[in-house]
């Protein structure tokens, strides 16, 4: 049986302040997938995340995106959250005076449109926080105020979790973290992924590679992806680096 695509990217060019970035990506994500997009600083990975949600910041010059069959090329950016798409950034924001159980209670009603059932909601984000080894005090504290990196990434995870969208895009997941915190992540990741969603990881580094089983690497180098490989690629890139790809 055919795998069913979920994200096709054809051809995009994307500009961020009148800078060309993305010098015609192409790249398909079917269901059941996990990929990876790795490359320097700069090569344009945090900016091909941005512009599959249509991040105002980047122009789109040409090309298109595809996702679970509808053309989302120019859709708002909360319009393609809600057709499925998650994103956790590398910088999780802060928002004094909002749980993160309330915070989550409202994504979830706002990407689902149904009012959330809250004694289900409850032991479903009480299981998901045993299993990412999570404080249970953390729950009613204000969104990432005052917590640790880890505990921001671990936020991260339990909202792609509750949220459960069809593709989850993690953008430099793994950054900062010690080695428990990337097992965690990992874990979520394994928790998450089904034979109907997708992962899109962008990452400079191979770290989380190491406690993970992805699908497909792709080497993303001054906007253009260069070459494509499976885990194995990433070896060789923590051996040799992108020297051989610039």
């Amino acid at each position: 049986m055919m795998s069913e695509s979920l994200l096709e990217i054809n051809n995009l060019y994307v500009n961020a302040e009148e800078k060309e970035i993305l010098k015609g990506i192409n790249l398909k994500i079917n269901k059941g997938e996990i990929h990876v997009i790795m490359g320097p600083n700069g090569s344009g990975k945090t900016t091909t995340a941005n512009a599959i949600l249509n991040n105002t910041i980047y122009k789109k010059q040409k090309g298109k995106i595809i996702f679970d069959g509808q053309d989302i090329t120019n859709l708002k950016t909360d319009e393609i959250a809600r057709k499925g798409i998650f994103m956790s950034f590398q910088l999780p924001e802060e928002i004094p005076g909002v749980s993160v159980t309330n915070f989550l209670k409202m994504a979830k009603a706002k990407m689902t449109g149904k009012p959330v059932k809250i004694f289900e909601f409850k032991d479903e984000l009480k299981k998901y926080m045993e299993e990412l080894n999570m404080n249970p005090k953390n729950m009613e504290r204000s969104l990432n105020v005052g917590f640790s990196g880890g505990e921001k990434k671990k936020n991260e995870i339990l909202q792609m979790l509750v949220l459960n969208p069809k593709l989850a895009i993690l953008d430099e997941t793994d950054s900062g973290l010690d080695v428990d915190a990337i097992k965690t992540v990992s874990k979520g990741i394994e928790m998450f992924k089904t034979n109907e969603n997708g992962v899109l990881i962008i990452t400079h580094n191979t770290k989380i590679l190491h406690s993970l089983k992805v699908d497909y690497v792709h080497v993303l180098v001054d906007g253009k992806i260069v070459t494509t490989g499976g885990q194995e690629l990433a070896g060789e890139i923590e051996e040799n680096g992108y020297n051989r790809y610039k």
